[in-house]
C-alpha cells in the first residue's frame, strides 16, 4: 500500500495541469492567498476522498478474498486499463499532430487558458472563492480515484499508516507548496519563471500526461493482475 501511494502521489505533484492552473492563480492580484486558498482546497479534496475511504472500511482492510476486497482490486485494474488505455490514446493522437478533443482527462481537466481551452482565453480567478473551485476542478480525479482503491487497504490500528496517508497528501501538494513559498519568499523572481514553467509545460503537457499515465497505469494494472490471481 505504502509503495502505491507515493507513486500515485508522485504522479499527482507532478500532473503539469494543476501546476499551470497554479501559476495561473499566483501571477494574479492577491495571489499569494489565493494560491493557499487553491492548496487548502485541494487538500480538503484529498482529505475528504481519504476519510470517506476509512468510513467505508471502517479503517480496516477487507479480506483478500472477501467479495469487499476483490471489489477493490477489480476497481485498481479497471482504473489501472483505463489510464494505459488513455495513455496509449493521447500518444496516438500526439504522434499524428491531432490536439485532443474534450477538455478533459483522467488526471483531470485542461486548464483555463491552456492550449486546449477552445476559447483560448487567460482567464484570472478573480476571487477566492473562484481559486478553490478551480483546485477542485484541475484535481486529477483519475489519480486521486487510484489513491481511494489503495486506501481500502489503509488499517489504522498502525502508525504507520497514518504517516503514509500523511505522506500521500503532503507528496501530491509538494509542487503547489513549493510554488507558493517561492511566490512567498521571492515574488517578483517566483512570477516570472513560474509563467515561463507554465509556458514551457503548456508545450510539453502531452508527453508528460502520456508518461504518467502510462507508468502509474502499468503498475496498478499489473500490481491488481498479480493479487487478483496470486
Amino acid at each position: 500500500m505504502v509503495l502505491d501511494l507515493l507513486l500515485i502521489a508522485l504522479a499527482i505533484t507532478v500532473d503539469p495541469l494543476p501546476i499551470m492552473a497554479f501559476a495561473l492563480v499566483v501571477s494574479s492580484a492577491r495571489g499569494v492567498w489565493k494560491g493557499l486558498v487553491f492548496i487548502l482546497a485541494w487538500l480538503a479534496c484529498l482529505v475528504a476522498v481519504i476519510a470517506i475511504m476509512l468510513t467505508v472500511t471502517d479503517g480496516r482492510p477487507p479480506p483478500p478474498r472477501s467479495p469487499p476486497g476483490i471489489a477493490g482490486l477489480t476497481a485498481k485494474l479497471v482504473i489501472g486499463l483505463g489510464l494505459v488505455f488513455y495513455g496509449l490514446h493521447r500518444r496516438r493522437l500526439m504522434n499524428a499532430g491531432t490536439p485532443p478533443t474534450g477538455s478533459a482527462t483522467p488526471l483531470g481537466p485542461d486548464v483555463p487558458g491552456g492550449p486546449s481551452d477552445r476559447s483560448g482565453s487567460r482567464k484570472d480567478p478573480g476571487s477566492l472563492w473562484a481559486a478553490a473551485g478551480l483546485a477542485v476542478l484541475v484535481q486529477p480525479w483519475g489519480l486521486v480515484a487510484a489513491g481511494a482503491t489503495t486506501v481500502l487497504e489503509a488499517n489504522t490500528s498502525h502508525t504507520a499508516t497514518y504517516v503514509a496517508l500523511f505522506g500521500f497528501c503532503f507528496l501530491a501538494t509538494a509542487s503547489l507548496l513549493a510554488a507558493e513559498l517561492y511566490i512567498v519568499f521571492a515574488p517578483e523572481v517566483a512570477h516570472d519563471r513560474l509563467m515561463r514553467l507554465r509556458s514551457w509545460l503548456e508545450g510539453h503537457q502531452q508527453q508528460a500526461i502520456v508518461v504518467i499515465c502510462l507508468v502509474l497505469g502499468l503498475w496498478l494494472t499489473g500490481k491488481s493482475i498479480y493479487q487478483l490471481t496470486g
